[in-house]
């Protein structure tokens, strides 16, 4: 990073471990943008190159999730309207749909696919649905300005097409985040539904790993623990937003990192920066 991350004097638990581990990504030649907001506060704990836009990957989605519940509360969607795969162009980069007999769902389950199993089907069938300019007014509209859904997910990126599937700063994802939680994103009843698809999410192997959470039943915790997230990954890239909350804190974060994946080596040390993140963060809340 080209700064240091800075810590408000106010935070409950310190975060040393965690500049560190993201010193040593950022000094192996990675660019790193980190933001951590305390929910109670509303102010900022950790911040790091907060501002800069990376590629996000599928935590792209999170807006267009956003847009396809707003549709459903305002009756401009079906929720059981059917879509078919035969009529989308075939991608195998992520999901469980094309491993699925079953041809067609309806919106609201390939809401809950794009959501919980990252499917990259779903999402583009959610999106051939909506359309990209309705996700771009409804990314305007939510305040992102250093955020946008480029593309749909493809196998392979031609010259004619978007470079990423979406861009993004850990700013705006940690604040998207926590207007989510706090029934701010769009109406109450839109935060809820998203929120609650984001919460079915399976993918707990990078911040989310620290929680102890069970990745594929993790909505009720018996230890108070709520937690809600969505990874994005990419060729060099790893991110995740989300929110984390127990007895003592909740936070909002966000961390992205986009390195270059020469080697195992490369990639562990992002990942690990991650699981450190997760930890302190568990630390704070606890």
């Amino acid at each position: 990073m080209r700064g240091s991350p800075r810590r408000t004097r106010s935070a409950a638990r310190s975060f040393t471990s965690t500049l560190r581990a993201l010193d040593a990504v950022a000094a192996s030649g990675a660019r790193v943008s980190v933001r951590v907001d305390d929910l109670d506060r509303g102010t900022p704990v950790l911040a790091g190159d907060d501002f800069d836009t990376h590629p996000v990957g599928g935590l792209g989605v999170v807006p267009l999730l956003i847009e396809v519940a707003a549709a459903f509360e305002e009756g401009r969607l079906d929720p059981l309207e059917i879509v078919d795969r035969a009529g989308l162009e075939q991608v195998g980069v992520a999901g469980i749909w094309q491993h699925l007999k079953i041809p067609a769902l309806p919106l609201v389950d390939a809401a809950v696919l794009a959501a919980a199993a990252g499917d990259a089907l779903a999402t583009n069938a959610l999106l051939e649905r909506v359309g990209l300019p309705a996700v771009r007014t409804r990314i305007e509209s939510l305040g992102l300005d250093r955020s946008a859904l480029l593309d749909r997910f493809r196998d392979a990126r031609g010259p004619d097409d978007a470079p990423q599937v979406a861009l993004a700063s850990a700013r705006e994802l940690a604040q998207l985040f926590s207007a989510l939680v706090n029934s701010k994103a769009v109406s109450p009843g839109v935060s809820a539904q998203v929120s609650e698809w984001l919460s079915l999410n399976h993918d707990l192997s990078l911040v989310a790993s620290a929680t102890g959470l069970d990745p594929f039943a993790h909505e009720h915790d018996e230890h108070e623990l709520l937690f809600v997230n969505k990874t994005g990954r990419g060729a060099g890239v790893r991110a995740e937003a989300g929110v984390l909350a127990g007895p003592r804190a909740g936070v909002a974060y966000a961390l992205i990192v986009c390195f270059d994946d020469l080697s195992i080596t490369h990639r562990l040390r992002a990942h690990d920066a991650f699981r450190t993140l997760g930890v302190e963060l568990m630390e704070y809340v606890y």
